[in-house]
């Protein structure tokens, strides 16, 4: 009997731990934003990584960094790629991975804006790009993370691990380089877009593994 009820707790415990991991991914970004927010001058890292990127600039990082600019958020990164990731899967016959790749997207850009407008944070001077108002969190990385964690969620494929690890370090160092953002905004966005994709990824897990299986 006591070993049935480990065995019940065992089960209880992985199905819950979407919904502890992602409120933790959540929970540690507004608490960077709060130190932020407390802080009358950048952090000291955030203050040494954009002196190095504004030292080394050049044609040849400043292009691919516009290219990363242009695809990971306006009108491309917010409405073409979760729209059209979610019309494969569903052309795919994958209806509820459909319906969680666009919610994912749609609830950690949602999350983005509120964080921005709590925290107003001032983005650094040297910015390259246009860029509306609130440096904290990347709606850029977030939305990265985003993506890479439904893919590998939705595909489980290594490849996908590999190259949704690669793309939103590249979002990271992108931002960073064009001086869209301090580099503890990209933190903030990459926790937000992992912590969004493993909640959501919870109340979805069940539909996505009958239709994928």
């Amino acid at each position: 009997m006591d070993q049935q009820l480990s065995h019940a707790n065992a089960r209880r415990v992985t199905a819950f731990w979407p919904l502890i991991s992602g409120v933790g991914a959540l929970t540690l970004a507004v608490l960077l934003g709060v130190l932020i927010a407390t802080r009358t001058s950048p952090i000291s890292l955030d203050q040494l990584v954009l002196d190095e990127f504004l030292e080394n600039r050049a044609d040849l990082f400043t292009v691919p960094a516009l290219v990363m600019n242009f695809i990971g958020g306006g009108w491309f990164g917010v409405f073409v790629v979760p729209l059209g990731g979610a019309l494969a899967f569903f052309i795919a016959k994958r209806r509820w991975a459909a319906l969680y790749f666009i919610a994912a997207s749609a609830l950690s850009a949602g999350v983005v804006q509120l964080l921005k407008t709590t925290f107003g944070r001032a983005r650094p001077s040297e910015i390259l790009v246009t860029a509306d108002l609130g440096s904290f969190p990347s709606g850029h990385v977030a939305n990265s993370a985003t993506l890479a964690v439904v893919l590998i969620i939705l595909l489980q494929r290594r490849w996908v691990w590999i190259a949704g690890v690669i793309y939103t370090i590249l979002m990271v160092l992108s931002r960073t380089y064009l001086g869209a953002h301090w580099l503890s905004d990209t933190i903030g966005g990459a926790l937000i877009g992992v912590g969004v994709a493993v909640i959501l990824w919870a109340p979805f897990a069940r539909k996505i593994s009958a239709e994928s299986g």
